[in-house]
Order: structure tokens, then sequence, then C-alpha cells
């Protein structure tokens, strides 16, 4: 396994923990406003989750064919974990194909008309992620909710069984 599959990896698992942690909440506790990320559990994950989405359509030449802000779709924890799903598994599969095809250098020009490369993109994506899932999980911390555990890489590799705890 190389470090991309690595960063792929861990950044869907990662999320995919904290959306299972949020699965038994309930509207209000979704919806509670705390003082960071985008004020709420379901909006930091569905802001979170759309920009797989959002950067997967751009690496791949284009705008993606939905705005979180203008339109209305389902917004539970069992419809952003879906959606996790399939964006995630675009995005890991165009990257594994930029990354194969030698082509992380390449550039596209991005919503704001700036040249971006897809490689710089791609880290991008999972940093981004991980300064959210840090708010997701303070969010649940200031909840009440029992965290289980950091959600790190290494943590990752011995929860999909990739290095033995001992």
């Amino acid at each position: 396994m190389d470090l991309l599959d690595r960063l792929l990896g861990h950044d869907r698992w990662a999320t995919e923990q904290l959306l299972a942690l949020c699965a038994p909440l309930s509207a209000a506790q979704l919806d509670q406003e705390f003082d960071i990320g985008h004020r709420t559990l379901r909006e930091t994950l569905d802001h979170m989750i759309y920009v797989i989405d959002f950067w997967t359509g751009w690496m791949s030449g284009g705008p993606v064919a939905h705005d979180r802000t203008t339109q209305h779709y389902d917004r539970s924890i069992a419809a952003l974990t879906d959606r996790h799903a399939r964006f995630h598994s675009a995005f890991a599969a165009l990257v594994r194909d930029i990354a194969d095809g030698q082509r992380l250098d390449d550039t596209f020009i991005d919503h704001y008309a700036i040249r971006q490369s897809l490689g710089a993109t791609v880290i991008q994506v999972h940093l981004h992620n991980a300064q959210h899932r840090s708010e997701v999980r303070h969010m649940l911390e200031r909840l009440g909710v029992p965290l289980r555990g950091d959600y790190d890489p290494q943590e990752w590799e011995h929860a999909v069984g990739l290095v033995p705890l001992r």
C-alpha cells in the first residue's frame, strides 16, 4: 500500500467513524449551534462531504451538478453517510487514476479561475477534512458523546488490520 492509498483510506474511514457516532443523535443535537466549524454538526458534515464532490468535479473538468447552498436535499445522517460513500469512492478512483497516470503535477482551473495542481488539490481535500473532523470531534465532546479514539492514521491502520497492535 502506498502513501496515497493510506491518505485516501484514512480520510474515508475517519469521516465514516464520526458519521456513525452521529447516527443516534437527535435532530436538536445535530443542529445545536457551536462557535466553531460551520456552527452545527449537520452543517459541518454536509460541508465536508460536499467538498469531496466539489473538488472531484473541478479536477475532472467542471463544476459539480449540485449546489449545497441553494438546493434542498436529505441531510439526515443516513443520507450524508450514503453521499459520503459515493463521493469518496468517486474521488478516490479519480485520484488513483491521476496518480497512476503520473498526472499529479497537471493543472486545472478552479471556481475562482485560478490554476491549481491536481496533487495539491488531493492534499487540500485531505487536510480540509482533517480540520473539520477536529471540529466535529469537539462538538461531539461538548454534547457528551464518548469518542472511541483519535481517528488518526495510525489508529486507522490498526482498525483495518494493516498493522497488528502487538
